[in-house]
């Protein structure tokens, strides 16, 4: 997805398309990845972590040598939606299998691993792809989709169900899809929820605008800006390795999750001050330290709380994730030429709102836990 932003608007100029073409390629994309997210994660509950892994990759796999193999922009379009399922299939897949294979204790340091994996793709796709970009504008696309082939055939090969390895062991999952939809609202995770998608809405509102406004305030050049993006991205794989379990350790989620809100909110909130660039290059990498952070916590969150319904709470999870995705540069480009600073404000106001419920939230479950230990004496 990172090498189709950064390579797309070349090719996409070669074959006479623009910015509509661009935009619909992201939506079709985030919006495959949200309509299947959910059903996604209820076949890894009934059919099995290590099918709905290899299912993915086969479908990003197969979006990749569409792209590179078609000009006409309907298949491009088709290649975003079939892209957009595998990740669907993928990414849920992903973190139910790490439920599966680490204890509690061990359930933040695992997410954190996979998270890190995924922001090192972020920091080093690009600078790789701008290198092969050199020998064709389509070379970047055709190595990702070997690559991709590759990691399906490793996993046919290599990677084994998780937890047993027997799916038959699954837990049997007889409810309907539409009845899980109707229900999750009264799960725990629900909360969890909520905050991924205010966290992923509010993260995407700022890096939609982020060149724009440094640009537009500061001048800054596009090797100013080129550093600031890789800088978070390096940012956020140092603190997914070694910060994240040492701190969900020390203090657990809860907390982490409330001081890393506020130091996100505080992040905003200065932004709405910065009068130089390397101000707003500092209150940047506050902001993306602190998501870093959170996008963890809260997989560790619901995973906790989501019991046998691993798959289904973490395809919960990628589409309210792909929401976030969605409405925040949607809204933030529109506020943005409303006024430069609107975005921001914005994402201040949503990160209050977030960190008020989020501290009501924890107070009501703590309360209620403690109300079942004194039924229990």
């Amino acid at each position: 997805m990172v090498l189709l932003s950064l390579f797309c608007p070349a090719y996409l100029e070669s074959i006479n398309q623009g910015g509509t073409a661009a935009g619909l390629m992201i939506a079709l994309f985030a919006g495959a990845q949200l309509i299947f997210s959910p059903i996604a994660g209820k076949w890894a509950d009934q059919y099995g972590r290590r099918k709905m892994i290899i299912y993915g990759l086969i479908g990003l796999t197969l979006s990749m040598f569409v792209f590179y193999g078609f000009s006409s922009i309907w298949w491009l379009y088709v290649s975003r939606i079939i892209g957009g399922i595998g990740a669907a299939l993928l990414v849920p897949a992903i973190f139910a299998y790490v439920a599966d294979i680490t204890t509690l204790d061990q359930r933040a340091k695992g997410n954190s691993l996979v998270s890190a994996a995924m922001s090192l793709g972020i920091v080093i796709g690009p600078g790789i792809g701008g290198f092969l970009a050199d020998f064709g504008l389509k070379t970047p696309l055709l190595i990702s989709a070997l690559v991709s082939l590759v990691s399906v055939i490793f996993s046919v090969l290599v990677l084994k169900e998780s937890s047993t390895m027997e799916i038959k062991e699954f837990p049997k999952d007889e409810e309907s899809m539409a009845r899980k939809m109707i229900r999750y609202v009264s799960m725990p995770y629900f909360i969890p929820l909520i905050i991924t998608l205010v966290m992923s809405f509010g993260l995407m509102a700022y890096e939609s605008v982020l060149g724009l406004f440094v640009d537009h305030q500061f001048g800054a050049t596009p090797q100013e800006i080129a550093i600031m993006v890789t800088s978070t991205g390096i940012v956020s794989v140092i603190v997914q390795l070694f910060v994240v379990d040492r701190i969900v350790s020390r203090y657990g989620e809860g907390v982490v999750l409330n001081i890393f809100l506020g130091v996100a909110t505080i992040g905003f909130l200065f932004s709405l001050f910065a009068s130089t660039y390397v101000f707003f290059f500092g209150i940047t990498l506050l902001i993306f330290l602190a998501t870093s952070i959170l996008r963890p916590v809260l997989n560790t969150l619901i995973s906790k709380m989501a019991g046998h319904e691993q798959g289904f709470a973490m395809g919960m999870n990628n589409a309210y994730m792909s929401i976030g995705n969605v409405l925040g540069p949607t809204l933030a480009g529109i506020l943005y030429d409303m006024n430069i600073i609107y975005p921001f404000v914005m994402g201040l106001i949503f990160l209050v709102l977030t960190l008020i419920v989020t501290i009501i939230w924890q107070k009501r479950s703590v309360r209620k836990n403690n109300q079942i230990k004194l039924g229990e004496l």
